[in-house]
């Protein structure tokens, strides 16, 4: 936007997040700029305590306000479940839809070696030790139903081989090409209870 910088470096900031275009980005900005910026504070006070407070959990690396997350810390998760996924919004999907009450493993992405992600950049080598402790009976692993997470799934099912007994695949009826992150409740449930041996 001529003349007003400020704005425009704010639009190209915001247009670089997951699914904004420029277009959304404008509407955003227009919005905390309404009423004279009053709600322009409370985003920067969100922010601000996403940049202090969220970290990944030493553990499982999901987001957590400390060294565990809130699901490591539940007494009443069953430690012999162990579900391997690759970002923490797909495990917010899973949680919202209430069907898994096992624990987690957040490898942080996916093997992608076309853009340099090969096994050393996720967390597999903590989820190997994981599984060398020996309490998990299931693994299950619910990567995305895209080529480079069956590609993942294939990867960590071989190297969980040695020590779980059981380990299974959320069932197919995902959509190929899909994201867990923008699935509904019904179709976890579905993928989650359909569940195969892998």
């Amino acid at each position: 936007m001529n003349g007003l910088p400020s704005v425009e470096k704010a639009i190209l900031v915001f247009s670089r997040f997951p699914g904004i275009g420029r277009k959304s980005a404008q509407r955003m900005i227009h919005f905390l700029l309404r009423h004279e910026g009053v709600e322009i504070q409370p985003f920067i006070d969100a922010l601000e305590a996403l940049r202090e407070r969220v970290g990944f959990c030493t553990r499982c690396h999901n987001l957590a306000e400390g060294t565990r997350c809130w699901v490591c810390m539940d007494p009443d998760r069953l430690s012999s479940l162990l579900c391997v996924l690759e970002e923490p919004v797909d495990l917010m999907a899973i949680e919202k839809a209430g069907i898994f009450r096992g624990r987690y493993h957040v490898l942080g992405g996916r093997l992608n070696p076309l853009h340099g992600i090969g096994p050393d950049q996720l967390h597999l080598e903590s989820l190997r030790i994981r599984l060398q402790e020996g309490d998990v009976e299931e693994l299950v692993i619910a990567t995305n139903p895209t080529v480079e997470g069956e590609a993942t799934a294939h990867y960590v099912a071989q190297m969980a081989q040695p020590f779980v007994a059981k380990i299974t695949r959320l069932a197919y009826g995902l959509p190929m090409g899909g994201e867990l992150e923008y699935l509904d409740e019904s179709t976890l449930f579905q993928a989650m209870e359909g569940r195969r041996r892998f």
